[in-house]
């Protein structure tokens, strides 16, 4: 299969499942930059990753405490950029350090820190408000779907 892949989805539920067949293909070193609009489905998208990780504790958007870590089969940061006001902000919290280890890292809002991305970080974005089925686009420099 070709490095990017695209599903349509219908439902919270089939959202979840695209991202946990991700999560199953992660490895440690990872980074995921998600983006997409407020209210498409990233957070839907990160339970199933984490899910697909071995991540069994309930997930949620760290939008106020920018960071939350989860334990899986290895583990798991997942970082909230949308209320960062510069780069500088994620790197005083150790960015850098989240990037960089034995660990798969989660990022929403990732287009607010495009130059903190490492090279080979897994694009995924996702498309649609409200009722509207979800287009996810998962761009990765190998094949991971």
């Amino acid at each position: 299969m070709s490095p990017t892949a695209e599903f349509l989805t219908r439902s919270a539920d089939e959202t979840e499942r695209v991202g946990e067949r991700l999560g199953r293909r992660l490895v440690p070193g990872d980074v995921v930059a998600l983006s997409g609009e407020l209210g498409a489905g990233k957070t839907c998208f990160i339970r199933g990753l984490a899910r697909g990780l071995g991540v069994t504790q309930g997930v949620s958007s760290p939008t106020f405490v920018i960071v939350n870590q989860y334990t899986g089969r290895m583990p798991v940061f997942h970082i909230d950029a949308y209320r960062t006001e510069s780069l500088t902000e994620l790197l005083d919290i150790g960015f850098d350090e989240y990037v960089s280890g034995d660990s798969v890292t989660v990022i929403e809002w990732s287009d607010k820190l495009e130059p903190l991305l490492p090279p080979g970080a897994i694009r995924v974005r996702v498309s649609g408000l409200g009722d509207e089925p979800r287009t996810i686009r998962i761009d990765a420099s190998e094949p991971r779907l």
